[in-house]
């Protein structure tokens, strides 16, 4: 029965931070226009 109360808790706070976040919006800002090294270059 406790592991059923502290699962319900844990769902409650994790709703309630997917909330918190969703009021209070994306932060502005915009991605970087140089593309990321996926792979080491290769030396000649």
């Amino acid at each position: 029965m406790r592991a059923l109360i502290a699962a319900a808790i844990g769902l409650a706070a994790a709703l309630a931070l997917v909330l918190t976040i969703t009021a209070i919006g994306v932060p502005t800002g915009k991605t970087s226009p140089k593309p990321l090294m996926t792979t080491v270059p290769q030396h000649p």
